[in-house]
């Protein structure tokens, strides 16, 4: 255990999140995504669902100041492309004053296989996927 870690930062996770430089990015996905197929580095996280990791990891991780530095995929069979679980990615983003853009499908994928790594949740909510771009941390 460690001190103001979130114990559900598994060491693999924290390994890649400061194995990462600015600039890079890291997809959090859920249960039903194709993970495997998609990752250059792949992370599982059996048993977590994706709002306890967004909320572990922004509170650790600096976050791009980019206007896209959070992205979120749509739900494609919807019409205004959201789920009771974007509502609540926007609520963690939002606790961080940050905000998740929606991102159409298609380009979803191709920025999840240019993503630094992959963390693979359980989380049984469709749809439930986050790209986060990492930031820098400014000299005191």
């Amino acid at each position: 255990m460690l001190k103001k870690i979130n114990p559900i930062l598994g060491p693999d996770v924290l390994f890649i999140l400061r194995e990462m430089g600015h600039g890079d990015q890291i997809a959090l996905v859920d249960g039903n995504y194709p993970a495997s197929a998609h990752a250059n580095k792949l992370i599982r996280a059996d048993g977590i669902a994706l709002i306890p990791l967004l909320d572990a990891i922004l509170d650790v991780l600096p976050i791009d100041e980019s206007s896209d530095a959070i992205v979120r995929a749509i739900n494609v069979t919807k019409k205004d492309g959201t789920d009771a679980i974007h509502k609540e990615i926007e609520k963690t983003c939002n606790d961080y004053k940050l905000t998740s853009l929606p991102l159409d499908a298609e380009s979803f994928y191709q920025r999840v296989k240019n993503a630094f790594a992959v963390v693979a949740t359980t989380e049984r909510s469709l749809y439930a996927n986050v790209i986060l771009t990492k930031g820098v941390i400014l000299p005191n």
